[in-house]
């Protein structure tokens, strides 16, 4: 026997208590890639891979939905800009020329991911947060940017 849902209303509007402040959110991602490092002396000169950890947060003030930033659209941008240049590939060809340590990694992440913010509501990039292993990481913070 199949039952219908009750009538879902939306509660009025003053009822609702959002938070007046911004508010952060973050998303996982893994991606498997192999790359090599030049100019290094160590292991790692020869190409090997990894199954990274990437983790994106982005700060926004809420909408009338009380909505910062929507996961799907951290999504989107994974998708869309970031994951056909990171998994499954050879680092050393598909990023712009780098050593493709983990610490210069976050800071081209950052940069796509700010690119492709919406810019309602000042949404902004807080920070992004990459795992090369599962005890060796990298990070890259919003208000380093300041820093001279």
């Amino acid at each position: 026997m199949f039952l219908a849902p009750k009538e879902i209303k939306e509660p009025a509007g003053e009822s609702l208590a959002y938070c007046p402040r911004r508010v952060m959110v973050s998303k996982e991602f893994t991606f498997d890639s192999a790359h090599h490092l030049f100019n290094y002396d160590g292991k790692c000169k020869a190409v090997h891979g990894h199954i990274y950890r990437l983790k994106i947060a982005v700060s926004g003030w809420f909408d009338e939905r009380g909505i910062s930033v929507d996961f799907g659209d951290i999504k989107q941008i994974y998708k869309e800009h970031l994951e056909p240049h990171l998994d499954h590939r050879y680092l050393n060809e598909s990023l712009p020329y780098m050593n493709t340590k983990a610490e210069n990694m976050v800071y081209w992440i950052f940069e796509q991911v700010a690119k492709h913010l919406p810019k309602e509501r000042e949404i902004r990039v807080e920070y992004v947060h990459l795992c090369e292993t599962p005890s060796s990481y990298a990070v890259f913070r919003r208000e380093w940017l300041l820093d001279d």
